[in-house]
């Protein structure tokens, strides 16, 4: 029962965080493509290939903690679903090169920064 207040309260700061970053990347940005999400998804998947990749396997964190961190802030800070709205609304208004270029950049760069997470953790 302890397991699911680890996700909620890693969920709820994963919320927050997601908010946060998106809000100042995205203010910053200079054009209508979706960078906040981008970035957030990107950071994700490292944040998320780092602990389960370097921390887990080392078992350098408890279950509970890799629990709270995975599941719990990581599932609350990155967002498909967001990813899957802006990208819609981008093809709504007749955006297809920046809805293509984010549905590509999202999945290419998160995967490169999941799989940078594994190759780092096992050169350290």
């Amino acid at each position: 029962m302890l397991n699911y207040f680890y996700v909620i309260a890693g969920a709820a700061i994963g919320g927050l965080l997601r908010y946060v970053v998106a809000d100042v990347v995205q203010r910053n940005a200079k054009i209508i493509f979706p960078f906040g999400t981008l970035t957030v998804n990107i950071l994700g998947s490292f944040l998320l290939g780092f602990i389960i990749f370097f921390l887990g396997e080392r078992e350098i964190i408890s279950p509970e903690l890799r629990l709270f961190l995975t599941v719990g802030i990581c599932g609350g800070f990155t967002t498909f679903s967001t990813f899957s709205y802006e990208t819609l609304v981008l093809i709504q208004e007749a955006q297809f090169l920046y809805a293509t270029i984010n549905i590509l950049l999202n999945v290419i760069l998160s995967l490169f920064a999941i799989y940078l997470a594994y190759f780092l953790s096992k050169i350290f």
